[in-house]
């Protein structure tokens, strides 16, 4: 199999390890040259849980220019930059190839079906990762839980299903669902309590669960989203919320979320599609969120002062 990844961050770079590990053809793309080189010069080095990994065979590329047609295209990039990789994906992409689109928040898939065709496009959740980046060429990574896989139009089940079984043969543990919407937005939930508000407090996920004070601000801006979900009519497969962010939670107690970490490394972060969200659906359907007002608000402000420095 032949994989292009867009996107050589954290969970790019580890997707593009476990798939090259296991003899496919792997192409990253990513504008961070000093990455980039690292892996091509030195391998690409993963460790976590489940032990340690170096993959020599990554070819690496700082645009998709060089790039050459793949049977699969996992876009793996922040949410804001989803749209304009798709504008560049869109003239190389033919009628048999898929494009996987996996990021946190809200939004990313129709991004993309603004330029791709629907039937080409599948829908990822990656739930339960916790991967950082601690130097270029190295990621690590506190958990793996589940990569859940839907396409955007449903059409073919079998393309589906093998593509699942192509994941879980690269050592991952993946599933395939038929409703993703639903699960987006229950990771949407999680990604909501613990990014924002770890993000302003300067915490890992457990320490903000141990928190009394900050656990009540993370638990407001999840049932802010949570509220807007019932009212848009799904059927959370959960029956408690609270739990279920708790569980999410104390999977992986020391990690920290990406906009946490995006933030530490002087970028943008995906507010916007997470927390930032909340603000634009619960205008739609007339639901306060002041939970999500402030922790957003507080966020702008720390990528303001990054643009001023």
């Amino acid at each position: 199999m032949k994989v292009t990844i867009i996107g050589a961050g954290a969970m790019g770079s580890l997707y593009a390890a476990f798939m090259a590990a296991k003899n496919h053809v792997v192409d990253v793309v990513d504008p961070w040259e000093e990455h980039i080189n690292e892996i091509q010069n030195n391998g690409l080095k993963l460790d976590g849980p489940y032990g340690k990994l170096r993959v020599d065979s990554i070819k690496t590329h700082t645009s998709l220019d060089t790039i050459s047609n793949s049977n699969i295209y996992i876009i793996a990039t922040k949410s804001f930059e989803v749209e304009q990789v798709a504008k560049q994906l869109a003239p190389r992409i033919k009628s048999h190839e898929l494009v996987i689109t996996i990021q946190n928040g809200l939004g990313s898939a129709e991004k993309v079906a603004k330029n791709i065709n629907e039937g080409n496009i599948i829908i990822g959740v990656a739930e339960g990762f916790g991967s950082s980046i601690v130097k270029p060429g190295h990621v690590h990574h506190n958990a793996m839980n589940l990569i859940r896989l839907g396409e955007m139009k449903k059409t073919n089940s079998k393309r589906l299903n093998d593509l699942t079984n192509f994941w879980i043969n690269c050592g991952f543990r993946a599933k395939t669902f038929h409703n993703i919407d639903l699960l987006i937005w229950e990771k949407f939930i999680c990604n909501v309590t613990f990014s924002g508000p770890c993000t302003v407090f300067n915490c890992n996920l457990g320490d903000l669960m141990s928190s009394k004070d900050q656990w009540e601000i993370a638990l407001g801006c999840m049932k802010e989203a949570y509220k807007i979900g019932m009212i848009k009519g799904l059927s959370f497969s959960f029956q408690n919320p609270v739990d279920y962010v708790l569980e999410f939670g104390r999977r992986m107690p020391n990690a920290k979320p990406s906009m946490l970490l995006d933030l530490e490394a002087k970028r943008l972060s995906e507010i916007d599609a997470i927390n930032g969200m909340v603000l634009e659906l619960g205008k739609k359907v007339g639901v306060e969120t002041p939970f999500n007002q402030i922790i957003t608000s507080l966020i702008l402000l720390k990528e303001k002062n990054i643009r001023m420095r």
